[in-house]
Formats: structure tokens, C-alpha cells, sequence
């Protein structure tokens, strides 16, 4: 017994280390996923939620780029444009709130999923919207700009997972950019942002004037 009493005490100290260096790989794993600009989660730890949430039929999928990003960060500076990203990034997730998630893909496309759980969608994007279009408080007041979203339902696309979805959002965000009509539904009407279409939209976003104004 004495034995046993020794070798528990004289472990004690490793098995202490130990749990403080897991809680410390944990801390370290969790700042990773995080973007350090925006606060919001990197693609994998957007994915790993996003999966989870994705189990509910209800669930919608949301891509946002902010338009003329480059035109903006060329024309007033970086600051400017990282106060535009920070500004998206809480607007976002202030909007898609607890039971959704939301993370920055890089650059100044953004995406989110949430829980349609009245169903009302359609609505609550098309306020989303106009939110993230909203001047930023402190910025220059000449600096003007908007944000495309593109959404696809779950329920739709039943047989798609998270990444069909994305890309089903994507192709939709770029069909409502061209368009200018600043939100489109996957599913709904003529999807032309094909890859050589959203190539040439993301082109011509970046060489229009800075300030722009899309019809609701």
C-alpha cells in the first residue's frame, strides 16, 4: 500500500504537466481556427461546425464577397479595407447569431450556415444584405461598397454535402454579382456564373469605379 502510495505521489507532478500541455495544445488549436483579423473561424473550423449543422434539413448556406474589395484597398489603403472585412465579419455573425456559424474563407469572401427555422430565409438574407451594405462607422465616407450573397437551402440539394452546397452558394453569389442584383438563390432562375463567368466578374470588379450602389 505504502508502494502504491509512492509511486501515485511521486507521478503526480508528470500527470500535472501533462494536463496543462493538453490545455494549452487545446488553447492553441482553437486560436488556429480562428482568423486573426475578423475573429471568425478559418475553413476548418467553419467546416467542422458548418458539418454538424448541415444535419438539419432546414439549414442554409450562405456565401458573401464583399464587391470591389481590390479597388477599395488599392484606392484608400489596407486599413480601410481591414475595417470593411472587420465590419462584414461582425455583421455576419451578429446575424447568423449562436445557432449558426460563420468564418472567413479567405480574402474577402465570407461564408455562413444557419437555421431557417421559421422559414423564412429569403427574408432574413435579404436584411442581411442590407446590413453588410451599410456605411462602416469611422471609415471615409467616399468609401462605398456592397456585398454579394449567394444561399442554397439543404433541403433542396439533398443529396449534397457541405461542399456541394458551397459551391452551388458560390455559383449564386457570382450570378447575383454579374447581374448586380446583389442576392440570388441557388435553384431558382438561370445559374451563368459558370468558372469562366466568375472569372471574368471577378475581373471586372476589380477595374469598375470604387463606388457602386446595387438595387435591393
Amino acid at each position: 500500500m505504502n508502494t502504491l502510495l509512492a509511486v501515485l505521489v511521486s507521478s503526480s507532478p508528470l500527470a500535472a504537466g501533462w494536463a496543462v500541455h493538453v490545455r494549452w495544445l487545446g488553447r492553441r488549436l482553437h486560436v488556429a481556427r480562428r482568423d486573426p483579423l475578423t475573429g471568425l473561424w478559418t475553413r476548418d473550423g467553419f467546416t467542422r461546425r458548418a458539418t454538424v449543422l448541415l444535419k438539419d434539413p432546414r439549414a442554409v448556406v450562405v456565401l458573401a464577397d464583399v464587391d470591389r474589395f481590390k479597388q477599395i484597398n488599392d484606392t484608400y489603403g489596407h486599413a480601410a479595407g481591414d475595417m470593411l472585412l472587420k465590419a462584414t465579419a461582425d455583421r455576419l455573425a451578429h446575424h447568423v447569431g449562436r445557432k449558426g456559424v460563420a468564418g472567413r474563407l479567405g480574402g474577402d469572401e465570407f461564408a455562413a450556415v444557419l437555421v431557417d427555422e421559421h422559414g423564412a430565409a429569403a427574408d432574413l438574407l435579404a436584411l442581411l444584405h442590407d446590413i453588410l451594405a451599410r456605411p462602416v462607422d469611422g471609415q471615409s465616407p467616399d468609401v462605398h461598397t456592397t456585398v454579394s450573397l449567394g444561399w442554397a437551402r439543404a433541403a433542396d440539394f439533398p443529396a449534397d454535402g457541405l461542399s456541394g452546397l458551397l459551391r452551388r452558394a458560390d455559383e449564386s453569389m457570382y450570378a447575383a454579382k454579374q447581374a448586380r442584383s446583389g442576392l440570388k438563390r441557388a435553384g431558382l432562375g438561370r445559374l451563368f456564373a459558370t468558372v469562366a463567368g466568375r472569372r471574368s466578374g471577378r475581373h471586372g470588379a476589380r477595374t469598375a469605379p470604387p463606388v457602386m450602389r446595387v438595387a435591393a
